[in-house]
């Protein structure tokens, strides 16, 4: 009869917590804890991916004077075209349309 009357005791029976009533409380913020370390996790794999997909290589402007500069070397172009084709790649104002005219 004694273990009957501990156990009806409020608070000592079955759907009560070692934590005072606040279960809740640490469940949700484990809980909120595993969901931030996965979303950090995502984002670091994600961040590292990108990363290494990012070209290594000139930009499209180097490359474009790069070639610029092939064109010119092989003869393919003459001085004149090569200073104006690389003024209008650096955005500077050359001697844009007067090719040809002198």
């Amino acid at each position: 009869m004694h273990l009957a009357l501990v156990t009806s005791r409020p608070g000592r029976g079955w759907g009560h917590s070692w934590y005072g009533g606040s279960a809740w409380l640490w469940t949700s913020l484990v809980l909120v804890v595993l969901v931030a370390l996965t979303a950090l996790a995502v984002w670091l794999v994600m961040r590292s991916a990108a990363r290494r997909a990012a070209p290594t290589g000139p930009s499209g402007i180097d490359r474009a004077r790069d070639l610029l500069a092939e064109r010119y070397a092989r003869g393919e172009i003459s001085t004149e075209e090569y200073h104006d084709r690389l003024s209008n790649l650096s955005g500077t104002p050359g001697t844009a349309g007067t090719a040809g005219t002198t």
